[in-house]
């Protein structure tokens, strides 16, 4: 492409997504004061357009609205046009897309959004086609239509956005009832069990028939379920619903058999056809439940998934600093003279070209075999192609082939002859050389926008897959991170976290001119992630910022009145609501994770008004947790940890010593989801004797590593064996 036609004023922001942008012929403004001053000045009403740089739906809406420069001249004619990236700021977009949703009935992005010039929501969407269709009002036709009821119909219209913000703000409203405590334990986690139980797929695991996510936070309330229920047919069940679904994922197409990592979602029942694109937040969370499952079962097969996660991290989404970029695009050029992007171009197969790359023949198989036979079999590869036409609506797979396993390796073994161990070797083999074929072709956009958020999440899957896989090399590169995060996303001058940094020229790490705060979900999930690595690594330097920053999250946004926290601060004008976020999606919501924050705090600091400040989350969140638990299920587990106090586990001994060792890998083998690991280790001035008092009491038996499970700062008679401290930690 020459030299572009038109720049606007996104040239100078820092987001991929935004920059995307800076070349449409619409005049896009961030959000901010100039756009709002204009809008205000002018009397115009504001088009706001909220979506991410790997969203394939975004991409189509540019190519057919945003860069027509018809389009683009009836938008700067009749509007002020915003463009936010939801990643940078998902304050804005939970505003809007209460609406959107509450109006429509349904939300997505990209989302388009008409707002009053005082930033109030009349009107909204998700993706527009350009023209009008049969089924479908063209964006074009919805411009024109709002521009003259603006000019028709103002005063309705200011009236009929003032009554839409009265009407959100009542409903999106979530705090205590009265003298309400938290809820029940026992009947909170049976009411999310059933109900989980009632949407599972019995045939390819997962909690729905299409589209199908990983929800990692439904994995990690089965597990804790089987965890404090193990004996019973119940528990039994909750642990077979988990298993099954981390394998059936693993062997699906939404895991990247050749490059590693998982794709965001399934667009079918059997993990087959994905989105393409790659999430930060996915591979963290994932991470994590792999290591549970490999923790819980003993079975390799989980293990190797998490090293596949994590070699795919370290090696495409890390940034040289030590951050962890956010996101892999799904659409890509088919080959380097392309001029058109397609999905899932970089990651799919035709049967001829996998023919033309694994022709040689397998030594000791059924004669005639080439590597081609063994990996089409093996990988369900068709010669036209094995993608549901139904799931290709823009035939963009047409002929290709979307990897899935079909076969067990016994099986495939059987087929061809081969003994398992053989088998194994070929198809590493062939895997090894269609990497090499696809690393020729043009890879998919990323973007190397950092967030503490999701860097949190990775820095928790790092940290838990090091500890539970016993990989000291894991551990060191969630501290790498936490490093990062330190110097690039925390200003040490007012505590506070920061949203974003970014990747500059020249592989520097830049940061806006005026840097985005941090909200409640950076906090939350890099304590979480400083918990997590402390219980890997032992450096108590992480525990000291953890509770920094705990209380720091309790001062910029806890409802005194209502109990739970906010997701943003007080004090902004251009956000309209202060929201809680009441639903466990993709990630968890930052209330569900906070109690668990909270009452791991309380252990280590010895500050029990943070028990106090978890049962108010609870109780604010009482209703939704006793009716519709499986909207909540990260918090329904946080529940029954509430009401089961959680275990102080204390390994009093030289943490270099082999016997303390010992004592820490039987600690860390071991999933208990109510546990808190801490070393004494005799250094009286270090920070966790200054927070906990009773440390000092606890000391070796016969100068041997010994081990203590105490509850409220409570110790049990000490422990020496490996296999007794074992016993103790089942819950």
């Amino acid at each position: 492409p020459g030299v572009p036609r038109h720049t606007n004023r996104l040239i100078n922001e820092k987001s991929p997504y935004l920059l995307q942008h800076a070349h449409n012929p619409v005049d896009w403004y961030p959000w901010g004061q100039e756009a709002f001053d204009k809008a205000k000045t002018e009397n115009k009403l504001i088009f706001l357009s909220v979506g991410y740089s790997t969203c394939h739906w975004c991409h189509v809406m540019e190519e057919e609205s945003f860069k027509s420069k018809e389009i683009g001249e009836i938008m700067n004619e009749h509007f002020v046009c915003i463009k936010v990236d939801r990643e940078e700021r998902p304050d804005v977009d939970k505003v809007y897309m209460t609406f959107v949703q509450a109006t429509s009935g349904g939300g997505g992005w990209p989302m388009s959004v008409w707002l009053t010039p005082d930033l109030k929501p009349f009107a909204g969407g998700t993706y527009f086609p350009p023209e009008d269709g049969v089924h479908r009002v063209g964006f074009r036709t919805v411009l024109l239509r709002i521009a003259e009821q603006w000019k028709e119909n103002k005063d309705a219209l200011l009236e009929s956005s003032q009554r839409i913000l009265e009407a959100l703000r009542h409903t999106s409203e979530i705090r205590v009832q009265g003298q309400e405590s938290p809820p029940p334990a026992k009947e909170v986690m049976d009411t999310c069990f059933q109900q989980l139980s009632r949407s599972y797929d019995e045939d390819y695991g997962g909690f729905s028939k299409s589209p199908k996510f990983p929800t990692p936070v439904n994995l990690n309330f089965l597990f804790t379920y089987w965890a404090l229920q193990r004996t019973t047919p119940e528990g039994a069940r909750a642990l077979q619903m988990a298993l099954h679904t981390l394998k059936m994922m693993a062997h699906g197409g939404i895991h990247d058999h050749i490059g590693q990592g998982f794709h965001r979602y399934s667009t079918d029942q059997h993990w087959h056809v994905p989105h393409f694109e790659k999430m930060l937040y996915d591979q963290g969370q994932l991470a994590a439940m792999y290591s549970r499952a490999f923790q819980i079962s003993g079975d390799e097969f989980f293990a190797d998934v998490v090293r596949d996660i994590l070699l795919y991290v370290s090696r495409d989404l890390s940034d040289q600093a030590g951050g962890f970029y956010s996101a892999e695009d799904a659409d890509s050029y088919p080959t380097t003279t392309s001029r058109e992007k397609r999905e899932g171009a970089f990651c799919v197969w035709t049967a001829e070209e996998l023919r033309a790359l694994l022709p040689d023949p397998v030594e000791g198989a059924t004669e005639g075999t080439t590597l081609g036979d063994v990996f089409m079999h093996h990988y369900g590869v068709e010669e036209a192609g094995n993608v549901d036409p139904m799931k290709d609506p823009h035939q963009e797979l047409k002929g290709k082939n979307v990897l899935i396993r079909r076969c067990s390796p016994e099986l495939t073994a059987a087929r061809f002859g081969l003994e398992p161990a053989e088998l194994g070797a070929v198809l590493q083999e062939c895997r090894q050389r269609l990497c090499s074929a696809r690393a020729r072709r043009p890879r998919p956009h990323l973007d190397t926008k950092m967030l503490a958020a999701w860097n949190g999440l990775m820095i928790s899957g790092f940290a838990q897959a090091g500890a539970a896989l016993a990989e000291q090399g894991y551990v060191s590169r969630a501290a790498q991170a936490a490093a990062f995060l330190r110097t690039h996303l925390f200003d040490p001058d007012s505590g506070r976290l920061l949203r974003s940094c970014y990747r500059g020229k020249d592989n520097s790490v830049e940061q806006s001119t005026v840097p985005i705060q941090g909200f409640l979900e950076d906090y939350v999930f890099v304590i979480q992630a400083l918990f997590d690595l402390y219980e890997a690594s032992l450096d108590q330097g992480w525990l000291e910022w953890a509770l920094h920053l705990q209380h720091m999250q309790d001062k910029l946004f806890w409802d005194p009145k209502g109990f739970a926290y906010f997701s943003t601060e007080a004090g902004d004008p251009s956000l309209l609501l202060r929201l809680k976020d009441d639903q466990d999606g993709a990630e968890p919501t930052p209330n569900s994770v906070s109690v668990t924050n909270l009452l791991r705090a309380a252990c280590y600091s010895g500050h029990m008004d943070w028990v106090e400040k978890a049962g108010q989350i609870l109780a604010a969140f009482s209703e939704r947790l006793q009716k519709i638990p499986i909207t909540l299920p990260e918090m329904a587990r946080a529940t029954a940890l509430f009401h089961h106090t959680l275990k102080q586990v204390v390994v009093c001994g030289d943490p270099q010593g082999e016997d303390t060792k010992e004592m820490l890998n039987c600690v860390r083998s071991v999933f208990s989801p109510n546990k808190v690991l801490m070393v004494a280790d005799g250094d009286s001035s270090g920070f966790l004797y200054r927070q906990l008092p009773f440390l000092a009491s606890l000391e070796r038996k016969d100068g041997k590593a010994t081990a203590y499970v105490c509850s409220n700062f409570t110790c049990s008679l000490p422990v020496t064996s490996v296999q007794e401290l074992r016993e103790k930690l089942s819950p």
